[in-house]
C-alpha cells in the first residue's frame, strides 16, 4: 500500500488548489511506482481489433481450412462453379478484400477411392471458386506458400490450384501491419486507367518484357499495366523460390488457350514480347511461382 504525507498546518484546502494539483500527483504516484486506477478506453478495445493474420489453406480437391489470430475477420462469400477457365464475378464491398480459391470439386465415395492415386482430375470436372470478404482495416502482405507477392488493399486475389494436382496444400497467408504498405515494394496502379475496360469484351494487348526468376511484384507491374487480372499458382521447379517461372495470358479466337512467357524450350511459334494478341479477359492471366 502506498501512503502519502498530508499537511497539518491547520490551513484549508480549498477546491481550486486539489484541481491544480492533480496532475502533479498523478505523476508523483507513477514516479513512486503506485498506479493512477484506470479503464478499459476506446482505444485499447480498437487495438484488440487491429488485423494481424489470417492463413488459408487448400489442396486442389478444395478442403479449405482457415486458421490465424484474426480468422474472426474472415466471412464466407460463397462457392460458385467455373467453365472454360472464366473467372466469376464476386462482389466486393467497399473496404473488403475479395479472396478467391480455385480447386476442383471435393470426391467421395468410390470416386474417392478411384481418385486416390491420380494427379489430374478427369476432364469433365468442373472447377470450383470458393470466395472470402476480409476485413484486412488496410494494407495486408499476401504470401503465397511462405513467398511474398503481393500487397493489398480493397482489392481482389485469386489462387488456383487446379493446375497443381492431388499432391501436397497451397497456403495464402495475409498479414499486417496495418498502416502504409513499404515504399521500397513496387507501386501498382490505381486502376484508374483501367476504368473503361470492359471485362466482358475481347480485347489486344501488348505482351510484356518476362523473365524466368523475376520478381513477382515487378511482372505484377507490367500486368496491370495492361488492365490484365491476374491469379496465382503455386508450382514446384529449378529457380530460386517465390520468383516468376513463367505466366500465361489467355489468347481469345485462337486454338492456342494460352499466351506463355517467356516461350517454353523449343517452342515452334511462340509468343514474343512486343506481340500484339487478342486477350479473353472473362479469363485471369496466370501467374507461376515456384514454390
Amino acid at each position: 500500500m502506498c501512503s502519502h504525507p498530508h499537511r497539518h498546518d491547520g490551513r484549508a484546502h480549498r477546491p481550486a488548489a486539489l484541481v491544480a494539483g492533480a496532475v502533479p500527483l498523478t505523476l508523483a504516484l507513477l514516479a513512486t511506482g503506485c498506479e493512477a486506477s484506470t479503464t478499459p478506453t476506446a482505444a485499447d478495445a480498437q487495438a484488440d481489433d487491429v488485423f494481424s493474420s489470417v492463413r488459408f489453406s487448400l489442396g486442389a480437391r478444395g478442403d479449405i481450412q482457415v486458421a490465424g489470430s484474426s480468422r474472426t475477420a474472415v466471412t464466407r462469400a460463397g462457392d460458385r462453379t467455373v467453365t472454360g477457365g472464366r473467372a466469376y464475378p464476386f462482389d466486393r464491398p467497399p473496404g473488403k478484400l475479395l479472396v478467391v480459391l480455385r480447386h476442383w470439386p471435393s470426391p467421395s465415395g468410390q470416386r474417392a477411392a478411384r481418385d486416390a492415386v491420380r494427379l489430374l482430375p478427369p476432364p469433365d470436372d468442373v472447377a470450383i471458386e470458393s470466395a472470402y470478404l476480409v476485413d484486412t482495416g488496410d494494407w495486408a502482405l499476401a504470401e503465397l506458400d511462405g513467398h511474398p507477392v503481393q500487397w493489398l488493399r480493397r482489392d481482389t486475389i485469386r489462387v488456383d490450384t487446379t493446375k497443381a494436382g492431388a499432391v501436397g496444400r497451397t497456403h495464402l497467408t495475409l498479414s499486417g501491419p496495418r498502416g502504409r504498405r513499404p515504399g521500397q515494394v513496387t507501386p501498382l496502379p490505381d486502376g484508374r486507367e483501367c476504368e473503361g475496360v470492359d471485362p466482358a469484351v475481347n480485347r489486344y494487348v501488348v505482351l510484356p518484357e518476362v523473365e524466368s526468376g523475376a520478381a513477382v511484384p515487378e511482372v505484377l507491374a507490367r500486368l496491370r499495366e495492361r488492365c490484365l487480372d491476374v491469379q496465382y499458382v503455386s508450382m514446384p521447379g529449378g529457380g530460386h523460390r517465390g520468383t516468376v517461372r513463367s505466366i500465361e495470358i489467355p489468347v481469345a479466337g485462337h486454338t492456342a488457350p494460352v499466351a506463355e512467357l517467356p516461350p517454353p524450350d523449343g517452342a515452334a511459334q511462340g509468343h514474343l514480347p512486343g506481340d500484339e494478341i487478342l486477350t479473353d479477359p472473362s479469363r485471369p492471366t496466370t501467374v507461376l511461382v515456384i514454390g
